[in-house]
């Protein structure tokens, strides 16, 4: 058990979709120096109500670091809860998870990135 949580608000500025997957790429590719295991992104949810474009296109660039396995995984902020079988796995990774505000709260604007 043990692991490190990182919070990294991606939306801070207000700055375009390909600037916040930047800071995505940071984050993640310097993750590992400073021991970090997992990443808790907040990005919004869009001010329209409807997703915002830092939220859908971040979403769909963790799905392709998955795929190619540069990732383990990430738990879109709707399903972050106790009920739900791959935040229990992060738990493992990561037991400070346990203790994150945004638990059960199915908070659309955070993704929750396992590294």
């Amino acid at each position: 058990m043990g692991g490190l949580l990182r919070e990294v608000n991606i939306k801070q500025g207000m700055p375009i979709v390909n600037d916040a997957i930047k800071r995505v790429t940071y984050n993640i590719k310097n993750a590992g120096p400073m021991g970090v295991t997992v990443i808790k992104l907040i990005h919004g949810y869009g001010s329209s109500g409807q997703g915002g474009g830092i939220r859908t296109e971040t979403r769909k660039y963790l799905e392709r670091l998955k795929s190619k396995r540069e990732i383990k995984g990430f738990i879109i902020g709707e399903n972050f809860s106790i009920f739900d079988e791959e935040t229990r796995k992060a738990f493992l990774v990561c037991d400070e998870l346990r203790k994150d505000s945004d638990l059960e709260r199915h908070n659309n604007g955070i993704t929750i990135v396992i590294l």
